[in-house]
């Protein structure tokens, strides 16, 4: 039987946050505001850490700046931003630990509450087919129109991470009963209710709050970037 193999991506794959970064990224090219865009980017962040992040007031203010621009220069920015921010930081123990499960055979899925424009070219750097984020709307629908500021379904955060799994599991025609072994790796605990629901928890590169619970739960702690 396969086994379901679920990967956080930010300070998880990434020793940094890719949406974070992508918002220095926008500062740097002046493409918003620079002292209000900044530090609105690192109180929401902070939040996030602290486990008390208003994830739709986040989300307004992170998707705003693609409804401004054509899809072509986001693109181009972001061919960019993954040159400077992102794939220096793509490290090889990150790798293999991917490169272990995919031999083993397993499903593999990045789950990230970071939305799809910023991490669908990252899970593509990272050899994963499958993402699990945030869905960005477009006008009318259409994935190839401009984007609107506001985002469709449920955020892939927190609980939402349990329902956009087990919506995309269906997609499959799966369920969690088809795996005899499900992992899940996360830095954060934000992330405790789908490291819950899977059998295999691993607090990967865990924050303080994630490490006193895996301490407490005897999780396992995996430090992959010492």
């Amino acid at each position: 039987m396969t086994n379901l193999a679920l990967f956080d991506l930010d300070h998880t794959l990434l020793p940094t946050d890719s949406d974070k970064e992508w918002g220095r990224f926008l500062v740097r090219q002046g493409a918003v505001e620079r002292d209000s865009y900044a530090q609105a980017n690192e109180a929401f962040y902070q939040d996030y850490r602290a486990g008390r992040l208003d994830m739709p007031a986040y989300l307004r203010f992170c998707l705003a700046p693609l409804a401004r621009y054509p899809r072509d220069q986001l693109d181009a920015w972001h061919a960019q931003y993954m040159e400077e921010s992102i794939l220096p930081h793509v490290r090889p123990e990150a790798l293999e630990l991917l490169d272990m499960h995919r031999k083993a055979g397993d499903l593999c899925a990045i789950v990230t509450a970071t939305n799809t424009f910023v991490t669908r070219p990252i899970a593509r750097a990272f050899g994963i087919d499958h993402l699990i984020g945030t869905e960005p709307a477009t006008a009318g629908g259409d994935p190839n129109a401009r984007y609107t500021g506001e985002y469709v379904g449920t955020p892939s955060f927190r609980e939402g991470k349990i329902t956009r799994t087990e919506a995309w599991l269906a997609s499959l025609g799966k369920t969690w009963g088809d795996f005899n072994h499900a992992f899940f790796y996360s830095d954060s605990a934000n992330d405790v209710p789908l490291m819950e629901k899977v059998n295999h928890p691993v607090a990967t590169n865990p924050d303080e709050a994630l490490r006193e619970i895996a301490l407490a739960r005897r999780w396992p702690i995996l430090e992959l970037f010492q």
